[in-house]
This record gives C-alpha cells, structure tokens and sequence, in this order.
C-alpha cells in the first residue's frame, strides 16, 4: 500500500465546465476516495476578490446557517456533490471544492466553473424600409431582440451564410448589417441567428425588395398626372372678380342670390356699349339710370 494513498483524499472532477440558465439548476459533480471511515467535511466557496463560503457539511449535514442568497436553493451530496437550485446571473464565476478526513493529512481539492445566461428570445430583424432603390446607399439591417446574454450573432442571405464582400459591414457585436451601396443582386430574403453558451435560435426571414432605378421616372410621371388633373380642377374652380356688375338670372330668387358663389345682385341695372350702324338703322336709346354708369 502506498504511504500517499493512505494520508490523502483522492477526488475527481468529471466535468470542470457547467452550463447553467437562469431558473434552472447545476449540477457540481465530484468523487472522492480514502481509506478513513470517517465522514469527510465539505466546504464549497465561489472565487471573488474574497471568496465566499456557500455551504460547509459534515457529510450532508449542513454546519450553520447557509448565507441569505443560498438558503433553500442547496443540496450537498455523501460523495461531496453539490446542486444549486434556481440559478440567478450572480452565481456566474469559479467553484473551489475542499474535501477532508480527519485521518488524512492532505485534503481533496478541485475547481469548478459554472456560466449562466438568460434564453435567447426569438430575434427579429428591423429595418426602415422593406424596398429600396438600386443604388441607394446605407441600408442597415438590426438584428433585435429581448432577451439572452453573451450572445454572437450570424447573418444568412438566402438560406446561405453571408458572403465576405466588401459592400456588407458588420458591427464589432455583429449585430448590425449595413449594404452600403445596393445593387440588384442584393433582392433577396435576409435571416440572423443569435447564438449563447445554452442555445441559439434564428429569425423569422424578412425580404429585401430592390427596384431598378427606371421604376423613379414611373413613380414621378404618374404622380405628374396627379398633379396635372388637380391643377386643373383648382383652375376650373377658380373665378376671377370682375369689375363690370354682373347679370343676375331673373330665375333665381333671394335665398339662391345669397349663397355662397352665387351671383350678386347689381346697384344698378347694366349699361351695354352699342355698336354704330349705318344709316338706316335706329339707335336703340339708353336707359335714364345707365347714362351715369361708365363700364370699364
């Protein structure tokens, strides 16, 4: 038999990496082996700038008080395991492990990193107009949205990873896809996936529409004709004053001769400026009331 098996706790560590998800649990799984019969102590701190104690047993009975943020959310195991239940952001970080038998001089150590992150919602992309002009410049695409933390992000052209041209910027996060000068080859439907350390998940597709830029002269002649018909109807609608009174039509009565763009009733009755006949023809004679009145 050998002198170090019989002193030290030998442990084993089968999984130095955990992924955890907020709400959810982890499991900090380790196996120790001594030659002592006496139950071992367990003592379990998260590494910070000073290391905080979460729990210290005596097999799988807890000495003390847990702290406030780990009562009811611990279980220790025989074999020295340790399960967190519904696991917050703030238990994020690294795990030391400490096992020891009171016959063993040397105790069982090991470390254990456990990562935590919101679920990634379903992401969407956000742009500000679903059509563009060919040749338009800066057209951004947003991937967007609620939640998930350390997230990446992929964007996809057609079913197909983009390609590396020139024309796409991509942000430092990836988020935001830019084309910078638009061309005909750029109509297509447009995807991102964002991915974290527990899952990814892709966006609905959203379609790109480019015109030619002939389709402007389209769009102008026929808001032209829009134009032209309207210029037309305020015209036709339009009276110019005059200065000469104006003939009121013996058929309309007071009520008709007040609204509004009616013919106004004349001061005095009209004047007509008679053509010369030649001889033989009689002058017809004014009206005593109209030789005052001076048409212009």
């Amino acid at each position: 038999m050998n002198f170090s098996e019989v002193l030290a706790v030998n442990m084993t560590i089968p999984n130095t990496l955990i992924r955890g998800t907020v709400g959810g649990e982890a499991l900090f799984s380790v196996r120790y082996s001594s030659f002592s019969p006496d139950l071992p102590v367990i003592k379990w701190q998260l590494k910070r700038e000073k290391s905080v104690t979460i729990v210290q047993s005596i097999g799988t009975d807890i000495i003390g008080t847990p702290r406030p943020e780990y009562r009811d959310r611990i279980l220790v195991f025989e074999n020295g395991t340790l399960l967190l239940h519904n696991l917050r952001l703030s238990d994020d970080g690294t795990y030391d492990v400490e096992i020891s038998i009171t016959d063993d001089t040397f105790t069982g150590e090991g470390t254990i990193t456990l990562t935590v992150d919101e679920l990634i919602s379903r992401p969407y992309i956000h742009m500000e107009s679903s059509s563009v002009l060919e040749l338009s410049e800066n057209i951004v695409l947003n991937c967007s949205h609620e939640n998930g933390t350390r997230t990446s992000y992929k964007w996809f052209k057609g079913g197909k990873p983009l390609t590396n041209e020139t024309r796409f910027v991509l942000s430092p996060d990836q988020k935001l896809l830019t084309i910078t000068r638009v061309l005909m080859t750029d109509d297509d439907i447009y995807s991102c996936t964002v991915e974290n350390p527990v899952g990814s998940i892709t966006s609905l597709p959203i379609k790109l529409t480019v015109y030619k830029r002939s389709s402007l002269y389209i769009i102008l002649s026929t808001g032209g004709i829009f134009l032209l018909i309207t210029l037309v109807t305020v015209c036709a609608c339009w009276t110019p004053s005059k200065n000469c009174p104006v003939l009121q039509d013996p058929s309309m009565d007071d009520s008709s001769s007040n609204s509004i763009g009616s013919l106004s009733e004349p001061e005095n009755p009209p004047c007509y400026s008679s053509p010369k006949y030649t001889e033989g023809f009689t002058q017809p004679t004014r009206s005593p009331a109209c030789s005052s009145i001076r048409c212009t």
